[in-house]
């Protein structure tokens, strides 16, 4: 039995070689594979030496713990990288939920380690002074994988609440109103001259320090490599720095030359009755029992009588509130708060692989099984991308197929898009694509793969701009293979068969994309595959794209 790796998630800290940690370094060195954001990569490439360095891009979480448990359980040290902790919004928990699907247990599967670092919170509160000496908490403003709205009642939550809050991932290119909304309700319940920090990139080249207000922080450069702190009540500016005190003025006076209690009278029951008891875990008898005493009361002598029933913590902190405010106590109903965890079923639908027309009971379909939380987006491959709020994809699948719609999962899968066969006119080649996508569409693989498939030879539907393009002329079969539909170097894709018999295509195609999946690294389309390692089966590789020769540009003046 071959013997198992071991996965080391690395978390690195801010991005500085003087604040990664001594066992980061040594499980770096220990690897033989490296796999994170190619950014994270870039920050850490002087301190690794291992043969294999594999670096993807911001949104490839899930293939990059999927490749190092391959690489695991094929005998490689793996480390994944993450900046700042990897326990915090980094791929420690993405990890263990790959190796949990995989069926992992501790005691038979591959060792996992997670080499903890600085989070984000810590080093960018080192930067501006001391803000965070009191209760603090981090949200993620990204709704990539979190709804909005749970966000929302989240920095909602933590305003009302007084704690000083971190703000991860605060603004995109493309997310540029959930900041805005943050603010607004920030500001509902603290003051507009709040402090805030922002930490650009903190401890790296491009290091930016800004001291703001809660009011003014928009005025500022805010960014995805920024981290926005917000203070409590109690934060204040000082000399450039930005520092929350310790505890409420209740605990201990700061400057006064008297303190009002001193600490070993701030500690005594009578002084705060409504602290629990160090040793028995309960708050007093009588405070706990008299929900309306204005004043504190000693302690009672024992009785014969039954003890009364404890009151719950928010009824005691409601009393201690009322003899503070000298005030009759309120009785409070405590509400249990419980998110409800939504699912949203992601898929693709299409008429079929010839068809192209859509039926009104099809779009009725669609309209019922949305509904108002739901998303339709149409493609120009004439599929309907759904993204349905739902805890029964079985349901809505049932439904759809009904109608007659053909299904694909959406995400890094084989995609079959073929032309219309001239509505019906040249029908030979239908029953080979319907082949394709019953026994190859929908496969999981290391990037999207599109197959293009056309009916006749004049390639009208463009299949040769596809991973894999496939044009049936003269009752045979031509394929093409590792187009680049995209950018200054866009090419066709490489003709490397020709009149191909129609009963070898689909073994031919078969084995292209098994030999694809089981090489290629996570997030290699399969033109860049073929250029790397230069042979396909017995297909060699040749440099399609042509070499242009960029004009200079005008000046204008």
């Amino acid at each position: 039995m071959a013997q198992k790796g071991k996965i080391f998630v690395v978390g690195f800290g801010p991005g500085d070689f003087k604040h990664i940690t001594t066992r980061a370094v040594e499980a770096l060195q220990q690897s033989d594979m490296i796999i994170g954001y190619k950014t994270y990569v870039e920050l850490i490439q002087d301190l690794v030496s291992a043969k294999s360095i594999v670096s993807t891009g911001m949104t490839e979480e899930v293939s990059r713990a999927q490749e190092a448990v391959r690489q695991a359980e094929a005998g490689s040290i793996v480390s994944v990288i993450s900046s700042g902790d990897a326990g915090v919004y980094g791929m420690a928990g993405l990890v263990y939920e790959v190796l949990i699907e995989l069926g992992w247990t501790e005691a038979t599967g591959v060792e996992v380690e997670i080499v903890p670092g600085i989070s984000a919170i810590n080093s960018c509160a080192s930067l501006l002074g001391a803000p965070i000496m009191h209760d603090a908490c981090t949200i993620s403003l990204s709704d990539h994988l979190t709804p909005w709205n749970l966000i929302a009642k989240r920095v909602e939550a933590a305003a009302m609440a007084d704690f000083v809050i971190a703000l991860y991932n605060p603004k995109s290119g493309r997310r540029t109103r959930q900041i805005v909304e943050a603010q607004r309700i920030l500001l509902e319940y603290r003051s507009p001259d709040t402090p805030v920090g922002l930490v650009k990139s903190a401890y790296r080249e491009r290091q930016e320090i800004t001291m703001t207000t809660l009011a003014e922080m928009l005025e500022h450069d805010i960014g995805m490599l920024t981290t926005v702190v917000i203070g409590n009540s109690s934060t204040f500016f000082y000399d450039n720095k930005m520092i929350t005190p310790r505890g409420y003025q209740r605990k201990y006076t700061l400057g006064d030359e008297k303190q009002p209690l001193r600490p070993h009278q701030r500690l005594k029951e009578e002084n705060e009755p409504w602290a629990m008891n160090q040793e028995t875990g309960m708050a007093r008898n009588d405070f706990a029992t008299d929900p309306n005493a204005n004043r504190i009361k000693p302690s009672l002598a024992i009785t014969s009588e039954p003890k009364p029933k404890k009151k719950s913590s928010l009824e005691m902190a409601t009393s201690a509130l009322a003899m503070v405010k000298g005030t009759s106590a309120v009785r409070v109903t405590p509400k249990l708060v419980q998110q409800k965890i939504e699912s949203i079923f992601e898929l693709a639908v299409s008429p079929g692989v010839a068809n192209k027309f859509f039926t009104p009971q099809q779009m009725m379909t669609l309209a019922e099984v949305v509904g108002e939380e739901g998303t339709m987006e149409y493609t120009p491959d004439h599929r309907i991308n759904l993204k349905i709020p739902t805890t029964d994809p079985a349901v809505i699948t049932a439904k759809l197929r009904e109608v007659g719609f053909l299904l694909a999962p959406i995400g890094d899968v084989l995609s079959l898009k073929a032309c219309d066969f001239c509505y019906g006119e040249k029908t030979d080649s239908i029953p080979y694509a319907e082949e394709i996508q019953e026994k190859l569409g929908g496969m999981s693989l290391p990037k999207t793969l599109n197959i293009g498939f056309n009916g006749c030879g004049m390639a009208c539907y463009r299949a040769v701009f596809d991973d894999i393009g496939i044009v049936y002329r003269k009752s045979k079969f031509d394929v093409f293979i590792g187009a680049k539909p995209v950018g200054r170097t866009a090419h066709a894709a490489q003709p490397v068969v020709e009149g191909l018999e129609p009963e070898q295509l689909i073994p031919l195609i078969t084995d292209i994309i098994e030999e694809y999946k089981a090489n290629a690294h996570p997030n290699e389309r399969l033109f860049k595959y073929f250029k790397r390692v230069k042979k396909i089966l017995h297909f060699t590789y040749q440099d399609m794209s042509s070499k242009i020769k960029v004009e200079p540009a005008p000046c204008g003046d």
